[in-house]
């Protein structure tokens, strides 16, 4: 166990010194934008500390399986389970998601993947496996592992770069799956958008659900928009 200290939430505290993935703005508005059902059996590709499993779990899913590939941080992340009140739905596995073959296909695949396939490496080499698609997931790998253990009815949520999400979408539809929803994440008032979160179905829809979410003000200020949006997970709001 880290002696260091653990990250708080409302609910749930976690570690996240070890992992790959640490808290990030990332993957909490990717989980608390998930929609979910009390009968999910959800799945999280590259859970890194296991912080949307946990996430989703307090929004009330059936249970959770937890893949990531670096070993230290599915050993964070099972300790992070648990220490939860969710312990007994939880499951973390050490394992390529290309190679893991679990007993069950799942309602809701979830993922914050490595995507930055054309920026510089990181230094480490256990963050640079984590966040690069060309050294561990590429984005066809992904979508062929979405087929392979989502259910016909299910549904693959993912945070993207804005700028990698057509070319993701272009792999994914030639993968049979199709875009649902999709929230454009604006970091600063009056700035580019800088990240997606995108719902996929295996049916295309006629009308594809979109939002637009601003995270800080002018003022580098959290906007009353991200504040009532994360006001269940957040302490102090």
């Amino acid at each position: 166990m880290t002696d260091a200290r653990p990250f708080h939430f409302k609910h749930f505290s976690l570690y996240h010194h070890r992992s790959t993935m640490k808290v990030g703005t990332d993957a909490i508005l990717l989980g608390r934008w998930t929609e979910v059902k009390p009968t999910d059996v959800v799945l999280d590709i590259g859970t890194g500390c296991g912080l949307l499993p946990l996430m989703l779990s307090q929004k009330g899913v059936a249970q959770v399986d937890a893949v990531d590939i670096d070993k230290a941080s599915v050993e964070e992340a099972s300790v992070n389970f648990e220490s939860s009140q969710w312990r007994e739905h939880l499951k973390a596995y050490c394992a390529d998601i290309v190679d893991f073959q679990p007993n069950k296909k799942y309602d809701l695949i979830v993922s914050n993947p490595p995507f930055f396939s054309r920026f510089s490496k990181c230094d480490s080499e256990r963050k640079s496996r984590a966040r690069h698609t060309d050294m561990t997931l590429s984005r066809e790998a992904l979508c062929q592992a979405v087929c392979r253990l989502m259910n016909p009815n299910g549904r693959f949520v993912v945070v993207l770069p804005y700028s990698e999400s057509l070319d993701f979408l272009e792999v994914a539809e030639n993968n049979g799956l199709f875009l649902h929803k999709r929230m454009t994440i604006i970091p600063i008032e009056g700035k580019a958008p800088n990240r997606v979160n995108l719902e996929l179905v295996y049916r295309k829809t006629e009308a594809i659900q979109e939002e637009i979410f601003t995270i800080r003000n002018e003022n580098n200020h959290f906007t009353p928009q991200y504040n009532a949006f994360l006001k269940d997970f957040y302490l102090g709001l």
